[in-house]
């Protein structure tokens, strides 16, 4: 049986649920496709967090609709596990709206699925440039790899980094990073001494390090999976003395992400990254999210992850609010774009063009205040938009 014949049934029935809207207002269901379990089962449960902070404070009602969330265990990169949960979600479920996906592929999977079902699909963190042109019905809430790396690319040229050797993990956001800050550094004057990819899930960085050593470039640029690998790599990075040869770090700000800094340790001090959030970011949107979210999960601190979950909760509930309740993929979709609000992160928009996100770029320096270790924003690119899809 095709694809479009097994949809078919939950198509119609959210194009049915959203047209009744004006007779009953209908409990408004969101089917999260998350990594609840495995090794990234930190990002699930970081953006779940999220979402459940914005609800604490903004209620589960918006526009007469009581919202519903239906959470998924995709296990981690899976995408076929990925696809089967959302299928059970449109078809079972019939949900209004898909959300989650914190990974590339599963995020790749999924995205037929939301276009032959016609529903929204809320990307709140997967990374990967284009992830919104899988689709129609895709809204991201969180990133891309090129916004941060062509940042960086931009402020290591401004700031006397003539040199440059690039090391990313070798898959899609990777590929990205490395794809960006080598345009953008280049084009900018900037000289690549050398480039290596490594596997994903590598333990041990000391034999691509052993390159960097050899070229002594002015900077180390890197791209690798928040967590485990990055704390590797920082750990050899100084193991094998590349600091100490004057080799500044630099990257997307996912890799010091806030809760990887106590792994990380004194091994990552003074890295320069390029991020759209920070929890020590100064405004009184993020000061009001980091003290509900310290207040409800202790163990936790807010990080990029949650702020995708927040923000999109908020992007749900404003286009709601917009459209009367509407939930149909056409009529959010046409709400959602060019969107705006004011998120923890600082200004966000909705291009209307790509259904990305616009957002403020930070760099920020790994620093140690009063104990803790917080990445500190000393410089700010103002709205950039995904330079992926640019032309």
């Amino acid at each position: 049986m095709k694809l479009r014949t097994i949809l078919g049934i939950a198509a119609l029935s959210v194009g049915g649920a959203a047209f009744a809207l004006p007779a009953q207002a209908k409990d408004l269901t969101i089917g999260l496709v998350l990594s609840m379990s495995g090794p990234f089962s930190d990002y699930g449960r970081q953006i779940q967090n999220g979402i459940e902070t914005y609800m604490a404070q903004h209620g589960d009602t918006v526009a007469g609709r009581k919202i519903k969330l239906i959470v998924k265990d995709d296990t981690g990169i899976a995408p076929a596990i990925a696809k089967r949960q959302a299928q059970e979600l449109l078809i079972k479920d019939k949900v209004d709206i898909l959300a989650g996906f914190d990974l590339t592929p599963n995020a790749f999977s999924v995205a037929p699925l939301a276009t032959e079902a016609k529903v929204p699909m809320i990307v709140m963190n997967a990374a990967t440039s284009s992830i919104t042109e899988k689709s129609p019905y895709i809204v991201r809430v969180s990133m891309t790899l090129p916004q941060s790396s062509w940042a960086i690319a931009q402020w290591a040229v401004k700031n006397d980094i003539d040199s440059a050797y690039i090391l990313v993990a070798d898959y899609g956001p990777g590929h990205d990073a490395q794809a960006q800050f080598k345009k953008t550094f280049t084009e900018l004057g900037g000289k690549v001494l050398g480039e290596v990819r490594t596997p994903v899930n590598t333990p041990d960085y000391a034999p691509f390090l052993q390159r960097v050593k050899e070229t002594q470039p002015d900077a180390l640029f890197f791209f690798v999976p928040p967590g485990s690998s990055m704390v590797a790599l920082a750990k050899n990075f100084r193991e094998m003395g590349l600091d100490k040869l004057g080799i500044k770090e630099m990257g997307p700000g996912d890799m010091t992400d806030e809760n990887s800094l106590a792994a990380l340790g004194d091994n990552a001090l003074g890295m320069i990254t390029a991020f759209h959030y920070s929890d020590a970011h100064d405004s009184p949107e993020n000061k009001a999210f980091v003290g509900a979210y310290a207040k409800a999960y202790p163990q936790d601190r807010a990080n990029f992850m949650s702020v995708g979950g927040y923000d999109g909760m908020q992007l749900i509930y404003k286009v709601l609010e917009k459209t009367g309740g509407d939930a149909s993929g056409d009529a959010f979709i046409k709400a959602a774009k060019g969107l705006k609000w004011e998120s923890p992160r600082g200004p966000v928009q909705i291009d209307p063009d790509t259904r990305d996100i616009i957002q403020n770029e930070y760099i920020r320096k790994l620093e140690r205040v009063d104990g803790e270790l917080r990445n500190i924003e000393f410089a700010t690119f103002e709205a950039v938009k995904d330079p992926g899809k640019q032309n």
